[in-house]
């Protein structure tokens, strides 16, 4: 146990300074929240894992999986996915808005073509 205390102290910081980085401010009140939310679970299941890897695995094992370290997996592949594609969708609202800001100002600053005075 007093073997894995350094890298359960790295771990743990790790999500902490994650944690910092993405509370900072951004996006809408709504969005803003949820992502808190999200991030706060997210941060208190990595370090409830950390500090108790044997819980994970009977938690595992209770839902037919062989080892905790796979439930991590699967769960840091749905987390991923997730962000994949809320990012993809974020994304595509900002290449439309792009788009129509390009036509307001295209349409409010006409440039003829040279010779065409």
């Amino acid at each position: 146990m007093t073997d894995q205390i350094i890298i359960k102290v790295l771990l743990i910081g790790a999500f902490l300074i994650f944690a910092l980085i993405l509370l900072r401010p951004g996006g809408s009140a709504r969005t803003q929240a949820i992502r808190t939310i999200t991030l706060i679970l997210l941060l208190a299941a990595g370090v409830f894992a950390v500090l108790f890897p044997g819980l994970i695995d009977d938690l595992a094992r209770s839902v037919g999986v062989g080892r905790g370290t796979d439930l991590l997996l699967y769960a840091f592949i749905i987390v991923f996915v997730g962000n994949a594609l809320t990012t993809v969708r974020r994304r595509r609202a900002q290449d439309a808005q792009i788009t129509q800001l390009a036509r307001q100002i295209a349409l409010r600053n006409p440039e003829l073509p040279e010779g065409k005075h």
